[in-house]
């Protein structure tokens, strides 16, 4: 089984080798800790986490090394807790739980280090020195600023020079850099700044620039080459640009990152998140709403993780019927519709389309579609055998997307979205037609008690079933009579 990943660096799709098939190193941007994370946040975090999941797969899980960062030194974090008056560390320690509170609700599994980065300013003050004494970095109105002149092909991972580089993102434009494309190591305490967010350093007291951040910390768990380096494709530039600069310049026999892996851009409702637009949506939000973690994680991940992503309503509520049809699919497994936890002691099966699909530039997409495949397979066939070997197939494989968390009976009894799933008295169509057809297989093999089971439940819902001349059943609700 060969995983093939399209490379950011080389903009080509290639197979993936690791450095030491004895530990796959992985790091991917984490949090800036100042509030919950947004959906677009959520996105990345998901997809990583599904790489994360099928590296473990193909090597084991101790041979993989998963780093996800803690950005905890930022303005914006200086910026809200003056806001809020608050210190900075209780609100970056607040956030941090939050931030750990909504992965775990997306079904998110702790990568192996979360470093933060105030425990590891040494380590970037030790990376800044180094670029100063190789003439790469200078000092100058108490700042140190890296001269992107002195670095070895700058723009390759962009692809773009870095006129237009700089024409699509906001820069410093402070007077006494030598280039308007330098970017910040280190700058001075503010006369305001709390003193948690000040560091004493040969440069002066002040904090480091977000880019050392990461350098720093990948670096310290790592090492100066590492595997695989992942994020949203709104960091390629200026922040993955500026790592590889910094990082390859202050470590002259580093690569840093083998392979780069970006995901596209989360747009809502056809239009850029902006809290101006009104259409800012955290995770915390879909919590507050009742929105389970199954379906938000399913909705994230049904696009392929390079191209851009809508999210909307309708999205949404078709990610739930998307659930709700593998539930009832595996309902099939017992009488008591119970469903085995992830501790469960199956022989895993995972159909080769499945694996084939993730190993593709994991086409988490596609893997999808196999797991509707068989959920289309239990509702069709007669077969018990084949029903119960392909729903436990659709749990292996839903599960390792880290979906089909709770028993069906948990599953369909919690409302979540308008009356598309089972809620109180209320059915949904699609559950009702697949009721009716569990009733006509169950009259074809003369269980009558079954047939009549189905029926009794029906009507407790309100649901009046008639059976016509052609064999087939129509269906009514009795408020309609």
């Amino acid at each position: 089984m060969k995983l093939s990943l399209f490379n950011t660096l080389t903009r080509k799709r290639e197979f993936f080798k690791p450095l030491n098939p004895n530990l796959v190193t992985m790091y991917v941007c984490g949090p800036t800790v100042y509030d919950h994370p947004h959906i677009g946040n959520a996105r990345s975090a998901v997809i990583y986490d599904v790489l994360y999941r099928l590296l473990v797969q193909l090597y084991g899980k101790e041979n993989v090394l998963y780093v996800r960062n803690i950005t905890d030194i930022d303005d914006k974090i200086i910026d809200r807790a003056a806001k809020l008056n608050i210190p900075i560390d209780k609100l970056t320690k607040q956030t941090i739980a939050d931030f750990n509170t909504d992965m775990e609700y997306l079904g998110c599994l702790k990568p192996n280090k979360e470093p933060k980065a105030t425990e590891h300013v040494a380590d970037m003050i030790n990376i800044i020195q180094k670029l100063l004494d190789y003439k790469i970095a200078y000092q100058t109105n108490g700042h140190v600023y890296f001269d992107v002149s002195k670095a070895n092909n700058y723009t390759s991972l962009s692809g773009r020079t870095i006129d237009e580089l700089l024409e699509a993102v906001r820069i410093d434009s402070d007077p006494h850099k030598r280039n308007m494309a330098d970017f910040v190591l280190w700058k001075p305490s503010g006369e305001t700044d709390d003193d948690s967010a000040k560091f004493p350093s040969p440069f002066g007291v002040g904090r480091p620039g977000w880019h050392i951040e990461c350098s720093a910390m990948s670096n310290a768990f790592l090492g100066p080459n590492f595997d695989i380096h992942g994020g949203g494709i709104d960091l390629i530039f200026p922040h993955h640009t500026n790592e590889i600069a910094q990082s390859c310049s202050a470590f002259p026999k580093s690569t840093y990152a083998k392979y780069w892996v970006h995901n596209g851009f989360l747009t809502v409702q056809g239009e850029k998140m902006s809290k101006s637009l009104g259409n800012f949506i955290t995770v915390k939000d879909l919590i507050d709403g009742k929105i389970r973690g199954d379906i938000i994680r399913l909705l994230l991940l049904n696009t392929h993780y390079r191209k851009p992503l809508d999210y909307n309503d309708k999205a949404l509520k078709d990610a739930e019927k998307t659930l709700n049809y593998w539930y009832r699919a595996v309902q099939c497994l017992n009488t008591e519709n119970e469903i085995e936890n992830e501790d469960n002691n199956w022989q895993i099966e995972f159909p080769n389309e499945f694996l084939d699909a993730l190993l593709a530039d994991l086409n988490i997409s596609m893997a999808i579609k196999v797991i509707n495949d068989l959920a289309k397979e239990v509702h069709i066939t007669d077969s018990i055998e084949v029903k119960t070997n392909a729903a436990k197939k659709i749990l292996n494989c839903a599960k390792f997307l880290g979906i089909m968390r709770l028993n069906d009976q948990e599953w369909f009894k919690w409302k979540t979205i308008g009356d598309v799933s089972i809620t109180g008295n209320k059915m949904d169509e699609d559950y009702i037609e697949h009721l009716i057809a569990k009733r006509l297989a169950a009259k074809k093999e003369k269980n009558w008690q079954l047939a009549d089971q189905i029926r009794a439940e029906l009507h407790k819902n309100g649901i009046i079933i008639e059976d016509v001349s052609n064999g087939q059943t129509i269906w009514r609700t009795s408020s309609s009579d």
